[in-house]
């Protein structure tokens, strides 16, 4: 039995092996994981990056991260600071609220810092997009006038765009010129062109270079079909152009409703609740012989809290008109941007100039 048992295979060479196996297959997944997360942080870089190249802005993602989180922590110390100063002034709060407070700032006022600054920049780069989009729409029939025309002198294709390119261009004579650039380094035309067209959300330039593609494919007269191209964009221009003069009237009745009769409705409205008012606190109602007051200490709403109300109601109808109307004319909402703050400050300064009017004009009724 000795023997035997000397001669039996022992258990603990296999316990051994299943933790080694064990252990390897734990780390491949952490391996795995690490991958996982690195390369979503890389395409979140690259999407960035390429985000912010659209709009026009050549700054890496890190620096860009690092700019957006050192700002924030400066607005958060000025912040800090104030606070201090505030709290070293007035010493009827305590350690435990002074301790909260900060708590609060550099926790909960940083996230919503962050997240404000992130959605700023976005909105900024969208708006950015936009605007050089609208650029390239503007100046592609001519271009692409210009490149027929190199064609047909004998020029190949990827020389007449070179050559088309004018300093007037703007934006797409910096796009042209990188796609010449990468088809001067090796690449295909073809694969240029499409990554430049998938570039901006642009369903004219789309289709264009897609024709474009599509003719250099089939061999055909391409000097023919960009003026085609050309003379098509220059009749949707004008269609277009037509249609916002259709609407015009339109555009007039919400620009005069928005700002002009608003704001003179609200003066009218709170210089009659200080009328009102006044009139109530004052107000004797004789009943027989005798006589009996109707004394009012408070009223609903005060002439202040109405102003607010007022002013509050014309930034928002402000906001809103500029949209309608940046659709009507242009299409677009993003066409719009620039004339939100027109509104608004038109709106309001016209609100205040009617209030001081019809106060001086009707300041003797009480």
């Amino acid at each position: 039995m000795k023997i035997k048992e000397l001669f039996k295979p022992s258990k603990k060479p296999k316990e051994t092996k299943e933790k080694s196996i064990e252990e390897k297959v734990s780390l491949y997944r952490k391996l795995q994981k690490q991958k996982k997360k690195k390369l979503m942080m890389e395409h979140r870089r690259n999407r960035l990056k390429y985000y912010s190249q659209k709009a026009g802005f050549v700054i890496e993602s890190h620096k860009l991260s690092k700019i957006i989180f050192d700002l924030c922590v400066f607005l958060n110390l000025i912040i800090s600071f104030y606070l201090i100063y505030r709290f070293s002034t007035d010493l009827k709060y305590g350690v435990l609220y002074v301790s909260f407070i900060m708590f609060l700032v550099w926790i909960v006022l940083f996230v919503v810092l962050l997240l404000m600054l992130w959605l700023l920049f976005y909105l900024i780069t969208d708006i950015r997009i936009f605007k050089r989009r609208i650029g390239i729409e503007d100046v592609l029939a001519d271009f692409l006038q210009l490149t027929s025309a190199n064609i047909r002198a004998g020029m190949p294709i990827d020389r007449a765009l070179w050559y088309a390119v004018r300093p007037q261009f703007g934006v797409l004579a910096s796009e042209i010129e990188m796609v010449a650039k990468e088809t001067m380094s090796g690449e295909d035309l073809e694969e240029a062109l499409k990554r430049f067209s998938e570039k901006y959300d642009s369903l004219m330039l789309r289709r264009s270079i897609n024709l474009l593609i599509e003719g250099i494919a089939a061999g055909g007269e391409i000097g023919d079909l960009l003026t085609k191209i050309s003379i098509d964009i220059q009749e949707s221009r004008i269609m277009k152009k037509e249609l916002s003069a259709n609407v015009t009237t339109y555009v007039i009745f919400i620009s005069f409703a928005t700002i002009v009769a608003a704001p003179l409705l609200f003066a009218l409205s709170s210089h009659l609740l200080f009328i009102v008012s006044n009139l109530m606190l004052k107000l004797d109602v004789p009943s027989g012989i005798t006589t009996f007051s109707i004394n009012f200490s408070e009223a609903g709403m005060s002439v202040k809290d109405f102003r607010i109300f007022a002013i509050t109601c014309l930034v928002i109808t402000s906001y809103f008109s500029s949209v309608i109307i940046a659709t009507i004319r242009k299409g677009d909402i993003k066409a719009g941007v620039k004339y939100i703050p027109i509104f608004i400050f038109s709106t309001i300064i016209l609100f205040l100039i009617f209030s001081a009017v019809i106060s001086r004009l009707f300041g003797s009724i009480i």
